[in-house]
């Protein structure tokens, strides 16, 4: 198949992917997030999207899993409520708008319910703390939160769509540490995934025993992840990678390094578990006047975590200060 890049670098190149790639990721998949023929997912990025494509329509070929076509990119939102996934991938625009509207539709509700939300989801957060630290959960903390569910924050998962989600599943740009722990909180584990057109999608992922907000998992079993020692460059190696851009062959050679490795353009680090974790693209890193370098889309996305805040972006390059255009 050939799955054409969005152009943001240039104009669109047609990555070209091989039918045993696909099966190779198709089956890492299942190994990643597992789905079976329960299982309800909903499509309504573009097909012409890799993450659609593949890890939508493929994948629950593969599975079996029902595949559910929105009516058109307006009615998302109530069609969630009416499909009511079991597990749903998104980019992060859509996690961020369904909390806003909780938080918005919170604070047009009445005190009782509010003192209601405030409790209920204060003893999601500590069952969600003690999870992400590892330890056990003691039993009087579960039957507080199986109140809590009861009274508040399952009808927040309803009026969201998630409330049958196993798993919700986000990728394709950075997300808030805080919006995944507020989902967690909830009661619903949200497990960020990395790849690119040309790793045909997930390259990591989170696995759900093990969540790190912030982190994009070790490397799925189907492929390799390194760290360039010289620039901190992420560079994916393996079966499901691209064999190249379409009549682009010098386009095709620049995208690897001498050693077969590809270079993704994305910047970022490993801790001692393995776990990646993007700081930032290549190109989107600001030099200040003072010679900082600064990542901008960490800020930019602790401002969208704010409901009230659609979209920011931090100026700064070669200028002695950082300012932010925000749009509300």
């Amino acid at each position: 198949i050939l799955v054409y890049t969005s152009g943001t670098t240039g104009k669109p190149k047609g990555a070209m992917h091989r039918h045993s790639a696909l099966v190779c990721t198709a089956r890492g998949y299942n190994l990643l997030i597992a789905r079976s023929e329960q299982d309800e997912c909903m499509c309504f990025l573009p097909l012409c999207h890799i993450a659609e494509r593949m890890g939508g329509e493929y994948y629950s070929l593969y599975t079996g899993a029902k595949l559910n076509f929105v009516e058109n990119p307006d009615t998302v939102p109530e069609n969630v409520r009416e499909i009511a996934p079991t597990v749903f991938t998104a980019v992060p625009r859509v996690w961020e708008k369904f909390y806003s509207g909780v938080t918005i539709a919170l604070k047009e509700s009445t005190r009782l319910q509010q003192a209601a939300y405030a409790w209920a989801i204060g003893v999601g957060r500590q069952i969600a703390e003690r999870v992400l630290a590892g330890q056990p959960v003691p039993g009087s903390l579960k039957a507080r939160f199986t109140l809590a569910r009861w009274l508040v924050l399952d009808n927040v998962r309803k009026m969201i769509g998630i409330h049958r989600a196993r798993y919700l599943v986000t990728g394709a740009a950075p997300i808030s540490p805080e919006l995944v722990k507020w989902y967690l909180s909830l009661g619903v584990p949200m497990l960020e995934v990395w790849g690119m057109t040309e790793t045909c999608g997930a390259s990591t992922g989170v696995p759900a025993t093990r969540i790190k907000p912030g982190s994009i998992g070790p490397a799925a079993g189907f492929n390799q992840v390194r760290l360039d020692a010289a620039t901190g460059e992420i560079q994916v190696k393996g079966p499901n990678v691209f064999a190249g851009y379409l009549n682009l062959p010098e386009k095709t050679a620049e995208t690897f390094t001498a050693d077969g490795w590809l270079r993704t353009g994305d910047v970022g680090t490993v801790d001692a578990d393995g776990f990646y974790r993007i700081t930032d693209r290549m190109k989107d890193i600001i030099i200040t006047a003072g010679g900082k370098n600064i990542t901008p889309s960490e800020l930019e996305n602790e401002l969208k975590f704010s409901p009230y805040v659609t979209d920011a972006v931090v100026i700064g390059d070669k200028l002695p200060y950082l300012t932010v255009r925000s749009e509300e």
